[in-house]
């Protein structure tokens, strides 16, 4: 069965018709390189290097490293907060890009800017209220993030499938929805409640093309059910897997310390410290609550022939209980 005929064609191939399955690697900080972008758009995916931990000389170099590992689109996922934004989405459109994420800022700064320059712009959100502002702001789509989803996440703590309920008939946007999806049979209950697309982070951390530590790759091995938990939620808050830097911020949040306590707990460097370096007692370690579903560190080909063997027996399930 081809990709042409198990996929709903929904408005996310007029998007992205060179890309043959709906699924988006999350571009996550110190993760998404442009070994992993290119692997997972050259198994037919949508890759996306991610620009939150690099300077745009870092940028470039992933990006071309992409270049020369696959034929196929990918994107660049760049967070809004930085002063040096506009140099980063810079550089990745002189270097091709035309296909960008924005998250953490207003879309409305940037948007036109860049599709002025002919590219797709997606903005990442967590509400409805936000994504009806990102589709006032000319985006092409949106991203609606539930808070099982690893790393920094809205205040809300709106979970993944009751955004997707609460976000259906009220954009003329595509809808890609990303928090919690770690299965093809999560796929097709996403399509089943409206979604155009989804988008995948934790599961692609845990593949051999992340750039994530090894020590971390096997802490996502070791994970349990409960071993996330949403921190500093005071500042941003972030979902970390639990060590014992996740353990002081939650006693200095049940003292209830202020702002500028927590930062002061958490310094500069530790999310590179923990998901690019290895350590895992004092580094901070950005992933999703389904991160107890890994099992192995598959390659991306693997990790995607997966879902979509799965999403076809889920869609095959579904389609023979509405027939008998």
């Amino acid at each position: 069965m081809t990709s042409a005929r198990i996929w709903p064609r929904t408005q996310f191939f007029d998007l992205f018709p060179e890309t043959e399955h709906p699924i988006i690697q999350g571009g996550m900080v110190w993760v998404s390189g442009g070994k992993l972008a290119a692997a997972v758009s050259r198994a037919g995916a949508l890759g996306l290097v991610g620009a939150g931990s690099m300077k745009p000389d870092l940028l470039q170099h992933h990006i071309r490293k992409a270049k020369a590992l696959t034929s196929k689109p990918f994107g660049v996922n760049v967070p809004l907060l930085y002063k040096d934004v506009r140099l980063q989405l810079q550089t990745a459109l002189d270097e091709g890009v035309r296909i960008f994420f924005t998250s953490a800022g207003s879309p409305k700064t940037h948007t036109q800017w860049l599709k002025s320059h002919g590219a797709v712009v997606v903005h990442v959100t967590s509400t409805p209220e936000l994504a009806l502002k990102c589709q006032d702001a000319g985006v092409d789509a949106v991203v609606v993030e539930g808070f099982e989803a690893g790393g920094h996440n809205g205040r809300d703590e709106l979970t993944t499938l009751v955004l997707l309920q609460q976000m259906r008939g009220k954009l003329h946007i595509p809808v890609i929805i990303a928090g919690g999806i770690g299965s093809g049979a999560a796929i097709a209950a996403a399509f089943a409640l409206g979604a155009d697309a989804v988008q995948i982070g934790t599961m692609f951390a845990a593949t051999q093309e992340s750039s994530a530590h090894a020590n971390f790759k096997n802490a996502m091995i070791d994970a349990g059910s409960s071993s996330t938990f949403l921190r500093m939620k005071k500042l941003v808050p972030v979902r970390l897997l639990n060590n014992p830097f996740s353990e002081n911020i939650r006693l200095a949040e049940e003292l209830c310390l202020s702002s500028e306590n927590l930062n002061q707990i958490l310094g500069k460097g530790r999310a590179k410290a923990g998901m690019l370096d290895g350590d895992l007692a004092e580094g901070e370690l950005e992933i999703g609550q389904i991160v107890s579903t890994v099992a192995s560190i598959p390659t991306c080909e693997e990790l995607l022939a997966a879902l979509i063997a799965d999403y076809t027996l889920a869609r095959n399930r579904l389609l023979n209980s509405l027939q008998s």
